[in-house]
């Protein structure tokens, strides 16, 4: 697909899928625009114009075959195969990301830790066991790795991206404090969690500020 999808349309794509894999599991075949929208609170226009984006997948009068669309959302989203990732720092973050079981269904499954603890060396997060940063590039190499998770220091994480990608790593999950510039054949995504505490907070304030400090 060489047309070029604005980074707004993809964000909402994780979530249709969200949603019509829960339509899906309810037994629910067939659901119109206007139908979607009353559960997801997105415009029908708006998911109408999202997914013209990939060719529409809907007839009028019709609506859209829930399995169909659902499947097609995950070929988008490259979810219909499988992705091997390695996690680089195995504290209180990188333990529970590497035990969310849920990232195991969507395709995501976790073949390493690494830590650069060696009291945390030779323990198991789940059934993957945690090894000494030394032997990343060549465990990268042979286990077909593609994806990085990043869960340690800002200091850490410029560097330790550097070696990743020299070893062949395709995109990085970065939740170190820094944002990391990477060449255009790595993917990034920066996660910074105080980010959405932060947009919490500005929404509690401008609630209060309209109706003033009511519950």
């Amino acid at each position: 697909m060489d047309k070029e999808i604005s980074q707004a349309v993809v964000s909402r794509l994780p979530r249709y899928f969200r949603y019509l894999g829960e339509l899906k599991a309810s037994g629910v075949e067939r659901i119109s625009s206007q139908e979607l929208s009353d559960i997801m609170k997105v415009t029908a226009s708006q998911i109408r114009q999202d997914f013209n984006n990939f060719g529409g997948f809907g007839q009028q009068g019709y609506g859209y075959n829930v399995e169909y669309l659902y499947d097609e959302i995950s070929k988008i989203l490259g979810i219909d195969k499988k992705h091997q990732l390695i996690i680089i720092g195995t504290g209180n973050l990188g333990t529970a990301l590497a035990g969310y079981t849920n990232f195991s269904t969507r395709g995501f499954v976790f073949k390493g830790a690494f830590d650069c603890d060696p009291a945390l060396q030779g323990k198991m997060i789940g059934d993957v066991e945690i090894r000494p940063i030394e032997e990343i590039e060549d465990f990268i190499k042979k286990n077909n790795i593609d994806i990085a998770v990043l869960t340690i220091p800002k200091e850490q994480a410029v560097p330790m991206a550097d070696r990743l990608i020299k070893a062949g790593i395709k995109a990085i999950w970065n939740f170190a404090h820094v944002d990391l510039d990477v060449p255009e054949n790595v993917q990034v995504e920066n996660v910074h969690l105080s980010d959405s505490l932060m947009k919490l907070s500005y929404n509690i304030n401008r609630y209060e500020r309209f109706h003033g400090g009511k519950k």
